[in-house]
């Protein structure tokens, strides 16, 4: 299975480039903080789809599939800690983003589990 070719890939790629659009407004003081976290979650979610992706079998597919149901959750939670710190105001564009790989993701994880 070529990850590029996955539906749920795509959007993860999609949502880092929000992502670091949304980091760059970030305070100075918060690069190495909650942007650098932020990041590598965002980044997280469409590694582990390629890593899972790579592997042999649909156990281990599975296995990296919550690895990143794992890295959005901590990336939706680390977005609502920007906003309530005002880093940035709530993006809609980027929570139906988050809505949509998620869904994504757990959609995706269902088919393997019943295969």
């Amino acid at each position: 299975m070529d990850h590029k070719d996955l539906e749920v890939w795509k959007k993860s790629m999609d949502l880092v480039v929000s992502l670091y659009q949304i980091t760059k407004r970030f305070p100075d003081s918060e690069k190495y903080g909650l942007t650098s976290q932020m990041t590598r979650a965002a980044v997280s979610i469409p590694s582990n789809i390629a890593e899972g992706a790579a592997r042999k079998g649909n156990k281990e597919l599975l296995q990296f599939l919550y690895i990143a149901i794992g890295s959005l959750s901590e990336l939706e939670t680390q977005y609502l800690i920007a906003v309530r710190l005002t880093f940035i105001e709530k993006e809609e564009t980027f929570e139906k983003q988050l809505i949509e790989v998620k869904k994504l993701l757990l959609g995706f994880k269902n088919y393997i589990n019943k295969n």
